[in-house]
């Protein structure tokens, strides 16, 4: 029901838009005789560029889809989002059509300040305009009086749902409830008996809308409460509270009629999110393998030759996607000398002796994980992911945090959201861990292209001026 009256106020506001940028478009062309400095040749086809301006609105409206339950709460910042979407469609068909139709006749300064003048319109209607049609379309006969059926403490988890959804129509009336306790709690609607009243209470309030709060403890009571229900023509509403009985949020899928719950989203299932994440990987890496990597390790082959002689690089078995084992590449930045087998889960600290000087600096200026660009190439790490740890760290990090190995969903990454959020370095406290996991499984279920960018940019900052946490 609410989804449906949202999805039409999203059209209505779509189809008054669209006449706005329409009726300013034809305005604008009529008022041209006015403004000496701004011709329109006769020549040119108005009409094709009129819907120029329709099939951008048009084709904006999924921006619209994209702001879901919120749409009748916009902010002045998600107007000047959408405007700038809307605007920009436009002049992609504008200028598409002119290049097609090789039309030279079309003042560019006309389109130009047609486009400045539309932004600025559309602003305050995206603004504004949800919640001028939210309130003449859900008016007094289109109220939704509510009777909710359940527990005060699932009451009080819907409190903000029902505050930010008035404005769609819904009115609460009251609650029914078995708990004796329930009656006596005060809230911002009344208490008005146990279920055995529902017959009599939707007829009285006149309820169009019953919420069961929670499932009845049998399938004859929800049965008899559908009932009647049905048979006084209420719309029914059952809240999942699932997730709060397991205490964790609860995606819901759809596979061919069957409907199931998984646990988070899961974008780089997606083969086409996971061909967009490599092709960024590759055209990052590449570039940096072929032209940046060579002269690195020579400045880092001559300063080890001076500081600490050995190897260049210095590998280690990590964990990577699914668990799978894989070896790690980073240019060396301790003692040759000081590498021990049976030490190399202990964590580099803070002053730590077994660095040596410009190993320091490596590491500060995070320098040393360059090398993994290859891994990146090889397909092993991407880019952007969370960091990979030992197995033995892996054992140790799962027993402490719930969720952990959720990390291998994904392939394990050079920089990651929780570093550039200031969680890199050792891990010297549960809290510590728990954050830098925290922003982890953020990332496995917010993936997006512009997010692998984000964090790219934040993390070439992070080697130009180091943070404290960076040893």
């Amino acid at each position: 029901m609410i989804s449906y009256r949202l999805r039409g106020l999203v059209n209505l506001h779509a189809a008054v838009t669209m006449a706005v940028a329409g009726s300013l478009f034809i305005t604008y062309v009529n008022s041209m005789r006015f403004i000496p400095f701004i011709d329109v040749s006769p020549d040119v086809n108005i009409s094709v560029y009129f819907l120029c301006v329709l099939g951008g609105m048009i084709a904006s409206i999924r921006v619209l889809n994209a702001y879901g339950p919120r749409f009748h709460r916009l902010t002045w910042v998600d107007a000047a989002r959408i405007t700038t979407r809307q605007v920009i469609s436009i002049g992609l068909f504008i200028f598409a059509v002119m290049f097609a139709l090789k039309d030279r006749s079309l003042s560019r300064l006309f389109v130009g300040s047609y486009l400045c003048f539309c932004w600025a319109l559309l602003l305050f209607f995206n603004q504004g305009l949800p919640r001028l049609l939210s309130r003449m379309a859900f008016h007094r006969t289109h109220k939704l009086p509510t009777l909710f059926i359940g527990s005060s403490t699932q009451r009080v988890r819907l409190r903000t749902w029902l505050a930010k959804n008035e404005a769609l129509g819904i009115q609460p009336v009251g609650f029914l409830s078995e708990t004796s306790e329930d009656s006596r709690i005060e809230g911002e609607f009344p208490f008005l008996g146990s279920t055995q009243n529902l017959r009599d209470v939707v007829r009285e309030k006149s309820v169009a809308q019953v919420v069961l709060l929670e499932l009845p403890e049998s399938l004859t009571q929800i049965r008899g409460i559908i009932e009647i229900c049905q048979d006084s023509g209420c719309r029914v509403l059952i809240y999942n509270n699932l997730g709060d009985q397991l205490q964790h949020p609860l995606i819901p899928i759809s596979e061919e009629g069957h409907h199931f719950y998984t646990l988070q989203e899961e974008p780089l299932e997606d083969p086409l999110n996971r061909i967009l994440k490599r092709i960024y990987d590759i055209a990052v890496s590449l570039p940096v393998v072929l032209f940046i990597l060579p002269g690195l390790c020579v400045w880092v082959w001559f300063m080890q030759r001076l500081q600490a002689p050995g190897r260049l690089f210095f590998t280690q078995a990590r964990v990577g996607q699914r668990g799978r084992p894989f070896s790690i590449y980073k240019f060396r930045s301790m003692y040759d000398a000081s590498y021990n087998p049976d030490a190399e889960a202990q964590q580099a600290s803070k002053g730590d002796k077994r660095i040596y000087a410009f190993g320091s600096f490596l590491r500060r200026s995070s320098l040393d994980e360059f090398p993994q660009f290859i891994n990146v190439l090889k397909g092993e790490m991407s880019i952007v992911g969370p960091r990979p740890h030992l197995a033995v760290h892996d054992e140790e990090f799962a027993r402490l945090t719930k969720s952990y190995r959720t990390r291998f969903f994904v392939k394990p990454g050079i920089t990651g959201l929780a570093q550039t959020r200031g969680f890199r370095g050792e891990i010297v406290d549960q809290q510590l861990l728990h954050n830098r996991v925290h922003f982890d499984l953020q990332y496995v279920t917010s993936w997006s292209v512009w997010l692998d960018v984000q964090i790219t940019i934040k993390t070439l900052k992070q080697v130009i001026f180091s943070p404290p946490s960076a040893y």
